[in-house]
Order: structure tokens, then C-alpha cells, then sequence
């Protein structure tokens, strides 16, 4: 049921997010060059991206982590690895949260 549009760097991220406006965001926080933090707090900066919704998917499992996750401005986070059904649970509940809202 849903499209996914993979992009291979931090850079493409806000690019690609800002052109197309997808429902969600999937987005890995350990990444070279540019991590995940940076990347989500600069989707929240962006009038074209800010109201999309971010769900970290990210190894990061210690509290401190998770907090700074959300507070960069991630609306959900989903621990690696993952069963399949926690993750389309997690998109399906973000994606009606976001229809909703419009």
C-alpha cells in the first residue's frame, strides 16, 4: 500500500523530502558525512519539510539517545532490528496522524 523512495545519503534526504512531500519520513540516524540529528533537525527548519512526519529508524536503543532523537524533532522511533509488522503498525499510525491533521 505504500510507495518508498530510497535515497542514498543525508543530502538527498532534504532534497528529495522538499520536491516530492512524502506522508513519512524513515530515517537512519547513524549515517557518514551527515548523521541523523542534523538531518532531522534541518527538516524541521525547513518550511517545505517541517510538517512531515520523521520516524527514526536507528541501532541507537539508550535512553539519552532516544531522547535527543526526539528532540531533534523525530515523532517516532523504531529500534534495529525491527519485525516487519512493528514497522508498518508504526507507518500506518503516523501517516493517519498526518491525514488527519490536514
Amino acid at each position: 500500500d505504500f510507495e518508498l523512495i530510497k535515497v542514498s545519503n543525508a543530502t538527498e534526504v532534504g532534497l528529495k523530502a522538499a520536491q516530492m512531500g512524502p506522508d513519512l519520513i524513515l530515517l537512519d540516524f547513524l549515517m557518514p558525512e551527515i548523521n541523523g540529528f542534523e538531518v532531522c533537525k534541518a527538516l524541521r527548519e525547513n518550511e517545505l519539510t517541517r510538517s512531515i512526519p520523521i520516524m527514526a529508524v536507528t541501532c541507537l536503543n539508550k535512553e539519552k539517545d532516544i531522547e535527543k532523537i526526539f528532540e531533534c524533532g523525530a515523532d517516532e522511533y523504531l529500534a534495529k532490528p525491527f519485525k516487519v509488522d512493528a514497522l508498518l503498525d508504526k507507518v500506518r499510525d503516523l501517516v493517519g496522524r498526518s491525514h488527519a491533521a490536514e
